[in-house]
């Protein structure tokens, strides 16, 4: 089982980011990392241990194919899925932007051989083989020898060894004869069998096992490995080692950052004070540790960080930190999830961040009495089953967290924004909180940190477990920004953390969402009527339309497509290897497409299925599929299974990746749709001449059915839109039982040309019309 050339099978150019990791062969299930930030040098360093389960990925899918078949007594009985759309447990937000691509053996332990900013970029690397014996002069040969492969890019990789955790005071109890099976009496299989009866102890034992984590990550080392890096990657291998079940299952590596290092980002805050924090690059955090990076890799962790005294450590993490001191003028800052997670979801800012606190009010956990009636008896009684991930302390299933309304919250910012936060986002964030949870449920963490990062931050936000990156520019002109963007990244915490995409490059499944929730979390928030609200979102997707529409005018019809893989979308290497198609493209950084086409999807079917069935239905989905890893077929196959009135829409899953996901630009719309789309138009006091062109040539109006025609005609007369004139003209020569209104309209705008136009086509029309309807006319006109 050899794969030290698997990434030189993978398909990809140079737009798309390999995912390196074998993972059909071994998963990580738990990190411990133990680092020293070392702020004003650009370093961070220090070592990481990882812990393996027996399980591959495709024993973990095997696992979650009977959560993913079962739904809800009440809605129905889920057919099997299709190859390759089991959902899987656990979930990620990350998607993958820009980068380099090729892959090439490098390093020799300490020396670097990558160009000074610490970036490999695209050129070749010296080749080499590394260990912590300095035996660069070893090769690596045959195909007898199993490697560890690991997502790894921008890092010195100083020593990499085995972890003798069987050294552990009290792991007896884990390695008992009982629980020894076969040879296990054997060093090498007793260490294993300590790691398996480790990771797998029940849920309900994660304080202990937290423990033993920690334990187990400070043992003696038992013998050093080879391994070789490259542009994307760290290989590992154990003489002698064939296969991936014989191979160490707790290894540590030591490593070093590097100030170039395209996960974080080593910066001044506004207060021009050092910083650092991981950017969410399109790389994800393999510039921050080795890893494994596919979605399906899930695992907890638990990080030990020093730094200086005056700097604050924020993290992923469900607790708030605990500080000790390591030495006089250093801090230790500890945090840890027992919620499995992808790597690419680690999150950490090191910088002089000051608490922004409330003054007048205590934040508190604030509880459901009625003011937010969420479940029906059929929602109350799907409650009542258990879970479908793998087991971890979930909230879902603890009665406190899911009568929680408001989890706890704090706000940290640079002392200059201080005044900012108090007086925009402080208010907000219990507002869009207890939305957030009128209309979706359980909180699925436990807690939340809101940061205002530097202004090099190159979005308005990013969500991470229990954290939450803002832009300043969030905190000018007022409360709307603001707001819409924190509901936004509150959105993900359902929709891209705790379900998430199991192939990256349908990120529609998390932006998407988001956008859509925004809207409703948002009107939520200022506890709008229906009526405002919908005008509202109607105004909001106006303003969408137009920015897609322009996007798509734009930009390569490539990256327009929200499901690239197609057929092929979540399928992998015999590995565990793959890519992330147009990951690395520059352009794909700053586009929508894949937030606004996904929101208009949403919008229709929501349209379509009524608003209180489909929040009815995404209340169900959430508690159902929290936790796990889905694709598009996986929601869409649910959604019109709950809600069977879609189907009389003709919808499907087939014909919804046909008009929606598979291809490029706008989706073409029934007449139906186009009538709903020109009569909210309509409402609209002012649209420009471009936009009507472009609507025009979009839809091809001109080509519609009558119904379709005479609302296109309505919009030219309200806006003047002289190069349709021709189009109202025809209409009324043509389609003279639909016209007559639109000879009020010609009249009523009162002006002259569109008055010519009325009485001209009418003097030609006039004798054969109908004589009800000439007389109706005549009165309008004279």
């Amino acid at each position: 089982m050899e794969d030290r050339h698997t990434e030189m099978e993978l398909d990809f150019t140079k737009d798309d980011l390999p995912l390196m990791a074998n993972t059909n062969h071994m998963l990580v299930k738990h990190y411990v990392l133990d680092l020293d930030v070392d702020v004003k040098n650009k370093v961070i360093e220090g070592k990481i241990v990882l812990f393996f389960g027996n399980d591959s990925r495709e024993e973990v899918r095997e696992q979650m194919e009977e959560a993913g078949r079962s739904w809800s007594d009440e809605t129905c009985q889920v057919q099997a899925p299709e190859s390759g759309s089991v959902p899987v447990s656990n979930a990620s937000a990350c998607s993958p932007e820009s980068g380099c691509n090729d892959f090439a053996v490098c390093g020799k332990g300490e020396n670097d051989t990558s160009d000074k900013n610490g970036s490999h970029g695209n050129r070749e690397q010296a080749s080499g083989i590394s260990s912590s014996k300095n035996c660069c002069d070893i090769e690596i040969h045959g195909n007898e020898d199993f490697s560890l492969v690991l997502d790894c890019c921008d890092l010195s990789v100083l020593k990499v060894e085995e972890v003798d955790v069987s050294l552990v005071p009290g792991v007896e109890e884990f390695a008992s004869p009982a629980k020894l099976t076969g040879s296990s009496q054997d060093a090498r299989d007793r260490r294993n069998q300590i790691v398996h009866e480790l990771v797998t102890l029940p849920a309900d034992h994660w304080k202990e096992q937290l423990d033993y984590y920690r334990r187990c990550s400070r043992a003696p080392a038992c013998g050093e490995l080879l391994f070789v890096t490259g542009s994307w990657s760290l290989e590992i291998r154990k003489a002698g080692v064939q296969l991936p079940k014989d191979f160490p299952h707790a290894l540590r590596i030591w490593y070093k950052t590097k100030p170039g290092g395209r996960s974080l980002s080593w910066t001044t805050d506004q207060n021009d004070r050092l910083c650092v924090y991981t950017v969410g690059s399109p790389i994800n955090n393999r510039a921050l540790f080795p890893c494994q990076e596919p979605p399906v890799a899930m695992s907890t962790w638990q990080a030990t960080v020093r730094t200086d005294a005056c700097f604050v450590v924020l993290m992923s993490g469900e607790n708030s930190a605990e500080l000790t001191e390591s030495e006089e003028g250093v801090l230790n800052w500890f945090y840890y999830v027992t919620m499995p997670m992808p790597a690419s979801t680690f999150t950490i800012a090191v910088g002089c961040w000051a608490e922004v606190k409330r003054k007048t009010y205590a934040t508190g956990v604030q509880r459901n009495d009625g003011i937010f009636p969420l479940f029906s008896k059929a929602d109350i009684r799907l409650l009542e089953g258990a879970c479908g991930h793998v087991p971890y302390p979930c909230r879902f299933q603890e009665p406190a967290a899911t009568s929680q309304v408001m989890i706890p919250h704090r706000i940290f910012a640079p002392p200059c924004l201080q005044k900012s936060c108090e007086e925009i986002l402080l208010p907000l964030i219990p507002q869009c909180l207890s939305a957030s949870y009128a209309l979706l449920g359980t909180h699925p963490f436990s807690r939340l940190d809101v940061l205002i990062v530097p202004s090099n931050f190159s979005s308005l936000g990013m969500a991470s477990p229990h954290i939450i990156f803002l832009s300043q520019s969030t905190l000018s002109g007022g409360s709307h920004l603001c707001g819409t963007r924190l509901c936004h990244e509150i959105a993900h915490s359902w929709f891209g953390l705790a379900i998430g995409a199991r192939d990256w490059t349908e990120e529609w499944l998390s932006e998407g969402f988001a956008t859509h929730l925004e809207d409703a979390f948002w009107s939520a928030a200022q506890q709008l009527l229906a009526d405002e609200a919908r005008e509202r979102q109607d105004l909001k997707a106006l303003l969408r339309w137009q920015r897609l529409r322009d996007e798509v005018q734009n930009s390569e019809e490539d990256l327009q497509v929200l499901r690239p893989n197609k057929e092929n979308t979540g399928k992998v290497t015999e590995s565990g290897a793959s890519v992330v198609k147009h990951g690395l493209n520059a352009e794909k950084t700053f586009m929508q497409v894949h937030y606004l086409k996904g929101y208009f999807l949403l919008r229709f079917l929501a349209g379509k299925a009524g608003e209180a069935e489909y929040f009815a239905f995404l209340r169900k989905f959430v508690w159902r599929f929290h936790e796990q890893l889905i694709l598009s077929q996986d929601f869409l196959r649910l959604l019109l299974e709950d809600i069977p009135q879609l189907k009389g829409y003709g919808l499907s899953v087939e014909n919804i990746f046909q008009k929606w996901l598979d291809c490029s630009g706008i989706p073409k719309l029934s007449s139906d749709q186009l009538v709903l789309l020109l009569e909210c138009l309509l409402e609209k006091k002012t649209l420009c001449s471009k936009t009507l062109e472009c609507l025009q040539k979009t839809y091809h109006l001109r080509e519609q059915d009558a119904e379709v025609r005479h609302r296109w005609c309505e919009l030219v007369i309200k806006h003047k839109y002289v190069a349709g004139y021709v189009d109202v003209e025809k209409f009324l020569k043509e389609d003279q039982a639909m016209g007559v209104y639109l000879y009020g309209e010609l009249m009523l705008n009162e002006d002259a040309k569109q008055q010519e136009i009325a009485h001209k086509i009418f003097a030609t029309t006039r004798d054969q019309m109908d004589v009800s309807s000439a007389k109706v006319v005549a009165e309008m006109l004279f």
